[in-house]
């Protein structure tokens, strides 16, 4: 067991932060409170001095998929020879040894969500996992946590002489596959344990049952406002869960986005707009939908921001308005509900998996420094 005492606590849920204790038994958090007796034969760390935060949880990205420092044969994110590819699972490529993920856990971030980019229609599933380890099956949270989907620019130039050119077309590819294979799932259960009535298998349209049985959401990429709205119009129509992915104008429909209350992840933020559906960027964007009541989580979209620079993604956000403990949990609490493992991870709780970070100062100040980095309970930085 350990001990970390007289810590300033951040634990994601009350605003304000307090003085002491948390105990960790094995891989979890025990208990938190003041003045927590020991264990005999515990490990005391004390933290007189630190502030305690919880791990930080990016919701986004394609780490472990593009390489550090490879060239073009170490980026297994995007499949360019078919637009539409539901069956791929980031799973099957994450490198648990790429320099990525120790960057990541140098910057406290201990939860990643990744998976497929957005070259495709439907690219196929993200992956929830630790970035501490060998074997990325006993890495992660969730295998399957989301089915990857793309809308704008991005699948009209990477497919513009395979069959698609327009914004209809994208939305008319995805809407085709999730009728067929909503058609399929019902052949499936008509059959019930006859195999005589089971369709032919298809991989694909299995691969999106998950999706049309509501047990994973729609991980949909959507910049620009109509992007956005045809993204939640093809979720009422065939009633699937959906979470948006970088909600660049989403303060341009505000309302609509209160109105249909599904997880946002909002980023990359860093940088100078890249094409036009980035020309409204503005660090004010999640700050607005925050203030309206939106479920939102910031992103770096590693690794087109460095994973570690995480917390200063947030730090943008409150220097454009954002109260702290609300920036605090775009980062930690909101993300783990938006990628469904707020059970394990995201906040400071008895209960919860020992996943934390101390540091010598703010966690949102560039001079801050990251003096511990714990997962599952064990210290693995700095």
């Amino acid at each position: 067991m350990k001990l970390i005492q007289n810590a300033n606590i951040h634990d994601a849920i009350h605003d304000e932060a307090c003085v002491g204790d948390i105990l960790i038994d094995g891989s979890r958090i025990a208990a938190i409170g003041q003045s927590l007796a020991a264990p005999e034969g515990a490990e005391i760390l004390d933290a007189s001095g630190l502030d305690a935060w919880p791990g930080l949880v990016e919701a986004h990205g394609h780490i472990g998929l593009d390489g550090w420092a490879v060239g073009y044969e170490g980026k297994d994110y995007n499949e360019y020879n078919d637009p539409v590819t539901p069956q791929l699972r980031a799973i099957d490529a994450i490198n648990p040894f790429d320099e990525s993920l120790r960057d990541a856990v140098r910057g406290g971030v201990t939860t990643l969500c990744t998976g497929p980019g957005s070259s495709n229609v439907l690219g196929g599933t993200f992956a929830a996992f630790k970035p501490v380890g060998r074997c990325i099956d006993d890495m992660c949270l969730k295998p399957e946590a989301a089915m990857k989907c793309a809308f704008g620019e991005n699948p009209k130039r990477c497919y513009r002489d395979k069959g698609i050119s327009s914004r209809m077309n994208t939305a008319a590819k995805l809407r085709e596959m999730l009728f067929k294979a909503r058609e399929y799932m019902e052949k499936l259960d008509a059959a019930g344990d006859d195999p005589a009535k089971k369709p032919a298998f298809d991989l694909r349209l299995a691969a999106l049952m998950p999706v049309l049985r509501r047990e994973i959401p729609l991980k949909a990429h959507a910049h620009q406002a109509n992007d956005i709205l045809t993204a939640l119009r093809i979720a009422r129509e065939f009633d699937v869960k959906l979470t948006l992915e970088h909600v660049t104008e989403g303060a341009l429909i505000v309302d609509e986005l209160v109105k249909a209350d599904v997880p946002l992840a909002i980023g990359p933020t860093f940088g100078q707009p890249s094409k036009i559906e980035l020309q409204n960027k503005s660090w004010e964007t999640p700050v607005i939908l925050n203030a309206a009541g939106c479920r939102v989580s910031i992103i770096t979209d590693s690794p087109v921001t460095q994973q570690s620079h995480l917390r200063f993604c947030a730090a943008m956000a409150i220097a454009s308005g954002m109260p702290e403990a609300d920036a605090l949990r775009c980062i930690t609490l909101n993300p783990a509900r938006h990628i469904g493992v707020e059970d394990r991870v995201g906040s400071l709780e008895a209960g919860k998996d020992a996943d934390l970070v101390l540091t010598e100062g703010s966690l949102f100040d560039m001079r801050g420094k990251i003096a511990g980095v714990f997962v599952n309970g064990e210290r693995v930085a700095p």
